[in-house]
């Protein structure tokens, strides 16, 4: 495995008010962003029925969504880089708080699609931007912990998708487009945090030296040694997001419809098993800090391998809730090291745009998990297709986060690359 770099700073490892709302707002920016997704999905066959359209057509919804991430990624990445994190995330924000709110108004079906592909657009410069904020806000012995605690915005935003789902379903009769409408609670309050976060210091310093130095995105683009990395980020990514969606995304169905539960019982199941992603991310995350990205990674995906007959295979509500949480806890302990991993891999000067566009680019590439393990579900069932997916998926983990390398504790000032130098002049 490869070397780590340890921070030797003298900062205080203490958090300051200022670092507290960066790490708060990134957090709840992905919660947001979980919430919204997973509504779409509780919410799938209402809306078809609504429109009168196939839940083949209907699959589109999350699609479209998946393809623009890594578009939005790009365009508010880059143009951080240029202006600043904090002014790009308000602006982020307010763009996609207002594209959720208007979901719950769509009048058809065409108007929606093309709502989600602007979400997904605003969402997509949601995650690269507050984790590379967040990140540059906190002492790096505290990268770890922070790290595992932001990345799970994603699981409390599951969670808070099944708990509202629940409630809607139960004892309302908002349907579908109360749920959209109840976004934008957690987005006007990521918004608020957000005007009151100051810039990163670590983008000043960077932007002097880019200013001084006449580096441009391109140049580090360019380099060799960026592009490997990036390719390689974004396999790491592809098989990262297969892990997660790939044990969530068809869970439901099969606690449903392959072991019989009722569809409240499943929410309670989904509720539960979330809580033991949230406590594997940030546990992991914080453990991370003192034996490495990778190994915590590593040793996550191969322990849940062993654990894939209990999470799969059980019938047992018991047994069902243990392996759940069990393996909720491993698949996000993994993913308590992402954001502070992703962070420190990225050159200084491209630090808006390389975290979330390697990560989206991930996320599409796995997007297709779903309907393999669907149609594999239909002619094996859902044990065999969790199984036969979740097991090349693990080793891809363990094996991609062993022959890569990390920065953990890296300055983030510092670039990874040196830029280019102009060539000398002839005579």
């Amino acid at each position: 495995m490869g070397e780590t770099s340890v921070d030797a700073g003298t900062n205080s490892d203490r958090l300051s008010a200022d670092a507290i709302r960066a790490v708060t707002a990134a957090f709840l920016g992905w919660t947001m962003d979980a919430f919204d997704y997973f509504i779409v999905v509780l919410v799938y066959a209402d809306i078809a029925a609504d429109f009168g359209v196939s839940l083949t057509r209907m699959a589109f919804l999350t699609t479209v969504t998946l393809l623009m991430r890594p578009v939005g990624a790009a365009i508010f990445g880059l143009w951080a880089d240029k202006v600043g994190r904090r002014r790009m995330l308000i602006i982020d924000v307010s763009f996609y708080s207002v594209i959720g709110f208007s979901c719950a108004f769509a009048p058809n079906f065409t108007v929606l699609l093309l709502l989600r592909a602007l979400y997904g657009i605003g969402m997509g410069g949601e995650w690269g931007l507050g984790a590379s904020l967040a990140m540059e806000k906190v002492p790096a012995r505290k990268r770890g912990l922070v790290s595992g605690i932001l990345q799970q915005g994603y699981a409390m935003g599951y969670l808070l998708a099944a708990l509202a789902y629940l409630l809607v379903r139960n004892y309302t009769t908002w349907g579908w487009r109360g749920l959209f409408a109840l976004s934008i609670l957690p987005a006007l309050l990521t918004l608020f945090l957000r005007t009151r976060v100051t810039e990163s210091e670590t983008w000043v310093e960077t932007k002097a030296n880019v200013d001084r130095h006449k580096t441009t995105a391109r140049q580090i683009l360019s380099s060799p040694a960026v592009l490997r990395r990036f390719g390689y980020l974004v396999l790491l990514m592809t098989a990262f997001n297969w892990m997660s969606h790939g044990t969530q995304d068809i869970y439901p169905t099969f606690l449903k419809k392959g072991l019989g539960f009722s569809p409240n019982t499943a929410l309670y199941i989904a509720m539960f098993y979330n809580v033991g992603a949230l406590l594997g991310g940030t546990l992991m995350g914080a453990f991370s800090e003192r034996v490495g990205r990778r190994v915590v990674v590593v040793g996550c995906a191969l322990l849940a391998l062993p654990l894939l007959p209990l999470f799969a295979a059980s019938h047992a509500l018991g047994l069902v809730c243990l392996g759940s949480f069990l393996t909720q806890f491993l698949v996000q302990g993994a993913w308590g090291v992402i954001p502070a991993h992703l962070t420190e891999m990225s050159p200084a000067e491209i630090r808006g745009f390389y975290p979330g566009v390697t990560y989206q680019l991930g996320n599409c590439l796995a997007a297709f998990n779903l309907p393999i393990e669907e149609r594999l579900a239909a002619n094996h069932g859902y044990t065999f297709a969790i199984t036969a997916t979740m097991v090349p998926v693990f080793i891809a983990v363990a094996v991609l986060a062993a022959i890569g390398k990390e920065a953990r504790g890296k300055p983030l000032a510092t670039s990874s690359v040196e830029p280019r130098q102009p060539a000398p002049l002839t005579t």
